[in-house]
């Protein structure tokens, strides 16, 4: 396992390899490179943009001898490409954010099983797809953020709570077209229901400080400005935003505290960015590789240490800001029914007009 300072040691290298070969990694929309076969080469599409995720390619290329070519670029534009190219794609490999965009690239038969006891001994069973055509390689929760200079952490007890009248007109949330947001109320079907899911997202709406807009970090920015009292927001979003070049976001960051709902009933909502072998893969034994490498202690320290985001390793620990928060229960679903729930999530919040 990776101490402090060879954690540290590990990303400073990693940072000069990432620039000295920034070259490596493909623009967005750009056609992967398949002509290197000789030493081996994955082909990647990945939603994800962050300067962590280049230095782990670089470690894996370094320990593997294996080319990690990346296609960057949205995460539903990604599955409408691998779904266009079909089997004439070069991807091997699909990153995406949400357990319920992985579960539509799984339904539009994008993705295959992989059999692999490194994986399903590293990533426990309900961060997993379960014919594991899918795989959470991080984890965030979804948690009501507040100012402790308006609202006492007492007030605070669950996402059902938040449909009281005492929060009407303080309550922010960005939009229902939002995956974060779609998947947050899947979990409420499959947990209590679609009456009560709907009586819920209702009373949501009713509820609302203004009309969503905005991503996460501006709906905490929109706390400390006094336009609402509570905020609904990913996790790692705070530990970016308290790292942040922008003093303004480092500001609003301090000034905001965090509280997990449901620790009394059904546990806080959490969600995974997660990886899966395409169905047409060419090199799938390579892809695999890198999964089983993202999903390792080594990798999955990074991806906590440098990103803020819970690792979905068992034995790997969490930033020092996430552990500051403390321990907190989780919703007791397979995150496979984020996407089974998916539609009927979006059908309900156009019903009671969360736009």
């Amino acid at each position: 396992m990776l101490t402090k300072r060879k954690l540290v040691t590990v990303l400073s290298i990693l940072l000069t390899i990432t620039l000295a070969l920034a070259a490596c990694s493909a623009p967005e929309n750009a056609q992967v490179n398949t002509n290197d076969q000789e030493n081996g080469t994955v082909n990647l599409y990945t939603d994800r943009h962050y300067d962590t995720d280049q230095m782990l390619y670089d470690l894996f290329t370094s320990e593997t001898g294996i080319k990690v070519n990346v296609v960057k670029g949205k995460s539903d534009e990604l599955i409408e490409r691998l779904e266009r190219e079909g089997d004439a794609t070069q991807a091997d490999v699909l990153i995406t954010a949400d357990a319920g965009r992985l579960y539509k690239a799984m339904e539009k038969e994008l993705l295959q099983p992989v059999d692999s006891q490194i994986l399903t001994n590293n990533i426990p069973q309900n961060l997993r797809d379960e014919n594991n055509n899918w795989f959470g390689l991080t984890v965030r929760a979804r948690v009501l953020v507040y100012s402790e200079a308006k609202t006492n952490e007492s007030e605070l007890s669950s996402y059902e709570d938040l449909t009281d009248s005492k929060w009407k007109g303080k309550l922010l949330v960005r939009s229902s077209s939002n995956i974060y947001n779609q998947s947050l109320l899947a979990s409420m079907i499959a947990i209590n229901g679609e009456e009560k899911a709907r009586e819920w997202a209702k009373g949501i709406v009713e509820n609302f400080a203004r009309e969503p807009k905005g991503n996460d970090r501006d709906q905490a920015t929109a706390v400390v400005s006094g336009e609402g009292d509570i905020a609904i927001m990913n996790t790692y979003y705070i530990g970016k935003m308290l790292s942040s070049s922008n003093p303004e976001e480092v500001k609003v960051a301090q000034n905001i505290s965090v509280f997990f709902p449901n620790q009394e009933t059904t546990g806080t909502h959490i969600n995974v960015s997660g990886i899966g072998l395409t169905k047409s893969a060419q090199n799938s034994q390579n892809a695999i590789k890198l999964m089983e490498f993202l999903a390792s202690e080594e990798a999955q320290e990074i991806f906590a240490e440098a990103n803020f985001e819970y690792p979905v390793h068992p034995d790997v620990q969490p930033a020092e800001l996430l552990k500051s928060w403390g321990e907190f229960k989780t919703q007791d679903i397979n995150l496979s029914l984020l996407g089974k729930y998916n539609k009927k999530a979006t059908e309900i919040a156009n019903e009671v007009g969360w736009k």
